[in-house]
Protein backbone atom coordinates (compact mmCIF):
# COMPACT_ATOMS: atom_id res chain seq x y z
CA UNK A 1 0.00 0.00 0.00
CA UNK A 2 1.76 3.68 -0.97
CA UNK A 3 -0.22 6.59 -0.21
CA UNK A 4 2.50 8.78 -1.89
CA UNK A 5 1.14 9.74 -4.69
CA UNK A 6 2.25 12.11 -8.09
CA UNK A 7 0.21 15.51 -7.81
CA UNK A 8 -1.00 16.53 -11.38
CA UNK A 9 0.74 19.76 -12.93
CA UNK A 10 -2.43 21.81 -12.49
CA UNK A 11 -1.87 21.99 -8.87
CA UNK A 12 1.36 22.82 -8.27
CA UNK A 13 1.05 25.57 -11.18
CA UNK A 14 -1.62 27.01 -8.80
CA UNK A 15 1.25 27.81 -6.05
CA UNK A 16 4.77 29.28 -7.13
CA UNK A 17 7.33 26.76 -7.08
CA UNK A 18 9.13 28.48 -4.62
CA UNK A 19 6.64 28.59 -2.26
CA UNK A 20 5.93 24.58 -2.75
CA UNK A 21 9.93 24.25 -2.06
CA UNK A 22 9.52 26.28 1.28
CA UNK A 23 6.81 23.71 2.46
CA UNK A 24 8.48 20.63 1.17
CA UNK A 25 11.69 22.19 3.51
CA UNK A 26 10.18 22.29 6.63
CA UNK A 27 11.43 19.68 9.19
CA UNK A 28 9.16 16.67 8.58
CA UNK A 29 9.24 15.69 12.38
CA UNK A 30 8.44 18.97 13.09
CA UNK A 31 5.37 18.41 11.01
CA UNK A 32 4.75 15.22 12.22
CA UNK A 33 5.03 16.50 16.18
CA UNK A 34 2.31 19.35 14.55
CA UNK A 35 -0.51 16.69 13.25
CA UNK A 36 -0.54 15.08 16.89
CA UNK A 37 2.30 12.19 15.94
CA UNK A 38 4.88 11.33 19.22
CA UNK A 39 8.00 11.01 17.80
CA UNK A 40 10.76 9.51 19.30
CA UNK A 41 14.68 8.27 18.03
CA UNK A 42 13.05 9.19 14.58
CA UNK A 43 9.88 6.89 14.66
CA UNK A 44 6.55 7.19 15.04
CA UNK A 45 3.48 4.91 15.51
CA UNK A 46 1.89 4.51 11.67
CA UNK A 47 -1.21 6.44 11.32
CA UNK A 48 -1.63 4.25 8.50
CA UNK A 49 -2.14 0.96 9.59
CA UNK A 50 -2.77 -0.96 12.92
CA UNK A 51 0.99 0.01 14.70
CA UNK A 52 1.13 -2.06 17.76
CA UNK A 53 4.98 -0.51 17.82
CA UNK A 54 6.41 2.15 15.80
CA UNK A 55 7.37 1.44 12.24
CA UNK A 56 6.53 5.20 11.08
CA UNK A 57 10.31 6.17 10.17
CA UNK A 58 11.71 9.24 9.34
CA UNK A 59 14.40 10.20 7.33
CA UNK A 60 16.03 13.77 8.11
CA UNK A 61 18.57 13.73 5.19
CA UNK A 62 16.10 13.25 2.69
CA UNK A 63 13.23 14.90 4.63
CA UNK A 64 10.95 12.07 4.37
CA UNK A 65 8.92 9.00 5.99
CA UNK A 66 8.50 5.79 4.89
CA UNK A 67 6.19 3.10 6.76
CA UNK A 68 8.06 -0.43 6.65
CA UNK A 69 5.11 -1.98 7.86
CA UNK A 70 2.93 -0.90 5.14
CA UNK A 71 5.07 1.11 2.51
CA UNK A 72 2.98 4.04 3.49
CA UNK A 73 5.57 7.06 1.89
CA UNK A 74 6.04 11.04 0.67
CA UNK A 75 7.11 13.95 1.90
CA UNK A 76 5.99 16.76 3.97
CA UNK A 77 3.28 17.85 1.87
CA UNK A 78 2.00 14.30 1.69
CA UNK A 79 2.03 13.41 5.23
CA UNK A 80 -0.23 16.09 5.70
CA UNK A 81 -2.62 15.32 3.37
CA UNK A 82 -3.19 11.59 3.99
CA UNK A 83 -3.09 12.04 7.83
CA UNK A 84 -5.50 15.07 7.62
CA UNK A 85 -7.30 13.72 4.32
CA UNK A 86 -6.69 17.07 2.38
CA UNK A 87 -6.18 18.08 -1.28
CA UNK A 88 -2.84 19.54 -2.08
CA UNK A 89 -4.59 22.96 -1.66
CA UNK A 90 -5.86 22.54 1.69
CA UNK A 91 -2.30 21.01 2.93
CA UNK A 92 -0.12 23.51 2.03
CA UNK A 93 -2.29 26.30 3.26
CA UNK A 94 -2.45 24.13 6.98
CA UNK A 95 1.67 23.65 6.25
CA UNK A 96 1.57 28.13 5.90
CA UNK A 97 -1.12 28.35 9.16
CA UNK A 98 0.67 25.90 11.11
CA UNK A 99 4.22 26.94 10.55
CA UNK A 100 3.95 31.03 9.96
CA UNK A 101 4.84 30.61 6.41
CA UNK A 102 4.42 33.54 4.04
CA UNK A 103 3.76 32.60 0.65
CA UNK A 104 3.68 34.74 -2.44
CA UNK A 105 0.93 33.23 -3.96
CA UNK A 106 -2.54 33.59 -2.33
CA UNK A 107 -4.48 30.46 -2.08
CA UNK A 108 -8.49 30.92 -2.39
CA UNK A 109 -10.52 30.61 0.11
CA UNK A 110 -12.71 27.98 -1.53
CA UNK A 111 -10.52 25.55 -1.46
CA UNK A 112 -13.19 22.78 -1.63
CA UNK A 113 -14.56 23.82 -5.37
CA UNK A 114 -10.27 22.55 -5.95
CA UNK A 115 -10.33 19.30 -7.44
CA UNK A 116 -8.19 17.40 -4.80
CA UNK A 117 -5.50 15.05 -5.63
CA UNK A 118 -6.35 13.10 -2.56
CA UNK A 119 -9.14 11.13 -3.18
CA UNK A 120 -11.48 9.81 0.04
CA UNK A 121 -11.29 5.91 0.23
CA UNK A 122 -14.25 4.41 -1.20
CA UNK A 123 -16.75 2.38 1.50
CA UNK A 124 -15.48 -0.42 2.81
CA UNK A 125 -17.59 -3.45 0.78
CA UNK A 126 -18.29 -5.96 3.37
CA UNK A 127 -20.61 -8.13 0.70
CA UNK A 128 -17.14 -8.93 -1.14
CA UNK A 129 -15.54 -10.66 2.02
CA UNK A 130 -18.44 -12.28 3.98
CA UNK A 131 -18.44 -15.68 2.27
CA UNK A 132 -14.75 -16.08 3.45
CA UNK A 133 -16.09 -16.12 7.22
CA UNK A 134 -19.13 -18.25 6.57
CA UNK A 135 -16.81 -21.50 6.56
CA UNK A 136 -13.23 -20.43 7.61
CA UNK A 137 -10.27 -22.06 6.35
CA UNK A 138 -7.33 -22.37 7.82
CA UNK A 139 -3.95 -22.92 5.92
CA UNK A 140 -1.06 -25.37 7.17
CA UNK A 141 0.86 -22.23 7.69
CA UNK A 142 -2.03 -20.51 9.37
CA UNK A 143 -2.35 -23.21 11.63
CA UNK A 144 1.24 -23.74 12.70
CA UNK A 145 0.69 -20.43 13.47
CA UNK A 146 -2.33 -19.92 15.70
CA UNK A 147 -2.17 -23.49 17.40
CA UNK A 148 1.43 -25.16 17.30
CA UNK A 149 3.20 -21.47 17.87
CA UNK A 150 1.11 -19.38 19.69
CA UNK A 151 -1.20 -22.35 21.47
CA UNK A 152 -4.25 -20.81 21.34
CA UNK A 153 -7.71 -22.38 21.98
CA UNK A 154 -9.40 -23.74 18.98
CA UNK A 155 -12.74 -22.40 20.19
CA UNK A 156 -11.29 -19.02 20.27
CA UNK A 157 -10.20 -19.04 16.84
CA UNK A 158 -13.46 -20.30 15.87
CA UNK A 159 -15.25 -17.54 17.61
CA UNK A 160 -12.95 -15.01 15.94
CA UNK A 161 -13.85 -16.70 12.64
CA UNK A 162 -10.29 -16.42 11.44
CA UNK A 163 -9.34 -17.47 7.84
CA UNK A 164 -6.46 -17.84 5.15
CA UNK A 165 -5.42 -17.02 2.28
CA UNK A 166 -2.39 -17.49 -0.93
CA UNK A 167 -1.74 -14.26 -3.07
CA UNK A 168 -0.54 -15.16 -6.59
CA UNK A 169 3.33 -14.72 -5.08
CA UNK A 170 2.91 -17.76 -2.50
CA UNK A 171 2.63 -15.44 0.09
CA UNK A 172 -0.26 -17.09 3.09
CA UNK A 173 -1.95 -14.50 4.81
CA UNK A 174 -4.46 -15.00 7.68
CA UNK A 175 -7.30 -12.86 7.20
CA UNK A 176 -8.29 -11.12 10.45
CA UNK A 177 -12.56 -9.66 10.21
CA UNK A 178 -13.48 -6.60 12.76
CA UNK A 179 -17.06 -7.00 12.95
CA UNK A 180 -19.23 -4.11 15.05
CA UNK A 181 -21.41 -4.67 18.18
CA UNK A 182 -24.14 -5.64 15.79
CA UNK A 183 -22.15 -8.71 14.19
CA UNK A 184 -21.77 -6.77 11.06
CA UNK A 185 -18.14 -7.12 9.32
CA UNK A 186 -16.42 -3.65 9.00
CA UNK A 187 -13.16 -4.25 8.08
CA UNK A 188 -10.12 -6.79 7.56
CA UNK A 189 -6.83 -6.79 8.42
CA UNK A 190 -4.45 -9.43 6.42
CA UNK A 191 -1.61 -10.39 8.12
CA UNK A 192 1.65 -11.51 6.52
CA UNK A 193 2.76 -15.26 7.54
CA UNK A 194 5.82 -15.62 6.30
CA UNK A 195 7.34 -11.69 7.27
CA UNK A 196 10.34 -11.00 8.71
CA UNK A 197 11.29 -8.11 10.77
CA UNK A 198 14.23 -6.06 9.01
CA UNK A 199 16.84 -4.68 11.01
CA UNK A 200 15.92 -2.32 13.77
CA UNK A 201 18.15 0.47 12.68
CA UNK A 202 15.94 1.38 9.77
CA UNK A 203 18.12 4.84 9.48
CA UNK A 204 20.59 3.25 7.64
CA UNK A 205 18.29 1.10 5.64
CA UNK A 206 18.21 1.35 1.53
CA UNK A 207 14.65 3.37 0.89
CA UNK A 208 14.40 2.36 -2.57
CA UNK A 209 14.55 -1.34 -1.26
CA UNK A 210 11.15 -2.63 -2.00
CA UNK A 211 9.50 -5.37 0.44
CA UNK A 212 8.56 -8.31 -0.94
CA UNK A 213 5.18 -8.00 1.00
CA UNK A 214 3.97 -5.96 3.99
CA UNK A 215 3.18 -6.90 7.40
CA UNK A 216 -0.41 -6.16 7.05
CA UNK A 217 -3.04 -5.42 4.55
CA UNK A 218 -6.29 -3.72 4.84
CA UNK A 219 -8.91 -3.54 2.08
CA UNK A 220 -10.31 -0.30 0.69
CA UNK A 221 -11.90 1.39 3.46
CA UNK A 222 -11.64 -1.20 6.18
CA UNK A 223 -12.15 -0.24 9.96
CA UNK A 224 -10.12 -1.68 12.29
CA UNK A 225 -9.82 0.01 15.48
CA UNK A 226 -11.64 -2.25 18.46
CA UNK A 227 -11.31 -5.54 17.44
CA UNK A 228 -14.07 -8.21 19.06
CA UNK A 229 -16.53 -5.78 19.99
CA UNK A 230 -19.20 -8.60 19.59
CA UNK A 231 -17.73 -9.67 23.08
CA UNK A 232 -19.71 -6.84 24.84
CA UNK A 233 -22.79 -8.31 24.54
CA UNK A 234 -21.62 -11.20 26.53
CA UNK A 235 -20.60 -8.30 29.38
CA UNK A 236 -22.63 -9.06 32.86
CA UNK A 237 -22.80 -6.46 35.48
CA UNK A 238 -20.10 -5.70 37.13
CA UNK A 239 -17.53 -7.91 34.95
CA UNK A 240 -14.06 -7.27 33.44
CA UNK A 241 -12.65 -6.26 30.47
CA UNK A 242 -9.40 -6.70 29.36
CA UNK A 243 -7.82 -4.05 27.17
CA UNK A 244 -5.48 -5.66 24.15
CA UNK A 245 -2.60 -4.13 22.55
CA UNK A 246 -3.44 -6.07 18.62
CA UNK A 247 -5.30 -9.19 18.02
CA UNK A 248 -3.05 -11.53 18.95
CA UNK A 249 -2.87 -10.46 22.56
CA UNK A 250 -7.18 -10.50 22.33
CA UNK A 251 -6.43 -14.05 21.07
CA UNK A 252 -4.05 -15.06 24.39
CA UNK A 253 -6.36 -13.45 27.02
CA UNK A 254 -9.49 -15.01 25.34
CA UNK A 255 -7.79 -18.35 25.30
CA UNK A 256 -6.66 -18.13 29.16
CA UNK A 257 -10.42 -17.22 29.96
CA UNK A 258 -10.70 -13.25 29.86
CA UNK A 259 -13.34 -11.41 27.84
CA UNK A 260 -11.31 -9.20 25.72
CA UNK A 261 -11.12 -6.27 23.23
CA UNK A 262 -8.08 -5.03 21.50
CA UNK A 263 -6.45 -1.90 20.28
CA UNK A 264 -4.17 -1.56 17.83
CA UNK A 265 -2.91 1.96 19.06
CA UNK A 266 -3.96 5.22 20.34
CA UNK A 267 -3.94 7.34 17.36
CA UNK A 268 -6.73 4.63 16.09
CA UNK A 269 -8.80 5.29 18.89
CA UNK A 270 -11.81 7.46 17.45
CA UNK A 271 -14.43 9.43 19.75
CA UNK A 272 -16.78 7.20 18.87
CA UNK A 273 -14.64 4.36 19.96
CA UNK A 274 -14.13 6.21 23.52
CA UNK A 275 -17.48 7.21 24.24
CA UNK A 276 -18.65 3.25 23.44
CA UNK A 277 -15.95 2.43 26.39
CA UNK A 278 -17.21 5.04 28.92
CA UNK A 279 -20.74 4.42 28.81
CA UNK A 280 -19.73 0.52 29.60
CA UNK A 281 -19.14 1.72 32.33
CA UNK A 282 -21.72 3.59 32.89
CA UNK A 283 -24.78 1.34 31.92
CA UNK A 284 -22.86 -2.11 32.97
CA UNK A 285 -20.70 -0.93 36.01
CA UNK A 286 -17.86 -2.56 33.62
CA UNK A 287 -14.42 -2.66 34.89
CA UNK A 288 -11.31 -2.30 32.55
CA UNK A 289 -8.24 -4.00 32.92
CA UNK A 290 -5.01 -4.45 30.91
CA UNK A 291 -1.54 -5.99 30.07
CA UNK A 292 0.21 -3.00 28.45
CA UNK A 293 3.25 -3.86 26.65
CA UNK A 294 6.92 -3.47 28.32
CA UNK A 295 7.63 -0.51 26.23
CA UNK A 296 6.86 2.73 25.35
CA UNK A 297 4.29 2.53 23.29
CA UNK A 298 2.23 0.23 25.83
CA UNK A 299 2.71 2.42 28.43
CA UNK A 300 1.78 5.51 26.47
CA UNK A 301 -1.38 3.94 25.79
CA UNK A 302 -2.42 2.65 28.94
CA UNK A 303 -1.82 6.56 30.38
CA UNK A 304 -4.22 7.07 27.31
CA UNK A 305 -7.38 5.07 27.86
CA UNK A 306 -7.07 6.12 31.60
CA UNK A 307 -8.03 9.33 30.77
CA UNK A 308 -11.14 7.77 29.20
CA UNK A 309 -11.26 4.93 31.59
CA UNK A 310 -10.69 6.42 35.19
CA UNK A 311 -10.91 2.82 36.72
CA UNK A 312 -8.54 0.95 34.18
CA UNK A 313 -6.26 -1.28 35.93
CA UNK A 314 -2.65 -2.29 34.78
CA UNK A 315 -1.31 -5.50 35.50
CA UNK A 316 1.93 -5.99 35.45
CA UNK A 317 3.67 -8.34 33.35
CA UNK A 318 6.85 -10.55 34.52
CA UNK A 319 10.66 -9.52 34.04
CA UNK A 320 11.48 -10.42 30.22
CA UNK A 321 7.49 -10.62 28.52
CA UNK A 322 6.99 -7.69 26.03
CA UNK A 323 3.37 -8.74 25.77
CA UNK A 324 0.82 -11.21 27.23
CA UNK A 325 1.08 -13.41 24.20
CA UNK A 326 4.60 -14.33 25.56
CA UNK A 327 2.76 -14.42 28.94
CA UNK A 328 0.62 -17.17 28.11
CA UNK A 329 3.02 -19.20 26.52
CA UNK A 330 5.55 -18.96 29.45
CA UNK A 331 2.97 -19.64 31.87
CA UNK A 332 1.32 -22.38 29.80
CA UNK A 333 -2.35 -21.64 30.74
CA UNK A 334 -4.56 -24.55 30.70
CA UNK A 335 -7.24 -24.39 27.89
CA UNK A 336 -10.35 -22.60 29.41
CA UNK A 337 -13.59 -25.06 29.94
CA UNK A 338 -16.22 -22.48 28.39
CA UNK A 339 -14.88 -19.92 25.51
CA UNK A 340 -14.92 -16.91 27.26
CA UNK A 341 -15.58 -17.55 31.40
CA UNK A 342 -15.43 -15.38 34.53
CA UNK A 343 -11.85 -13.81 34.05
CA UNK A 344 -9.28 -14.48 37.09
CA UNK A 345 -6.33 -12.67 38.53
CA UNK A 346 -2.70 -13.67 36.97
CA UNK A 347 -0.86 -11.31 39.06
CA UNK A 348 -0.69 -8.36 41.46
CA UNK A 349 -1.62 -5.39 39.75
CA UNK A 350 -1.35 -1.49 40.13
CA UNK A 351 -3.21 1.42 38.95
CA UNK A 352 -1.31 3.15 35.97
Amino acid sequence: MILSRRRPLKFQTMLEKYDIQKLQDLPIEQVAEALGLQVSHHKALCPFHADKHPSLTFHRGRNRYRCFVCDARGGVIDLVMHYEHKSFLEACQWLADKHSVILTTEIPSTLNSQPSSFKEPKPFDASRYERFFERPFLSEEARRFLFAERKLDPRVIRWCRLSSWKDRQGTSWLQIPYYDREGKLIGIQNRNLAYVKNSQNLEHETWNLEPKAPRFRFPQGAQCSIYNLPVLNLLKPGETLFIAEGSSDCWSLLSSGHKAIAIPSATLLSRKDKELLASLSQELGTKFAMYPDQDLPGERLCLQLQQVLPSLVRYSLPVGCKDFSEYYLMRNLPQPSTLIPQPGSLSPHVKC
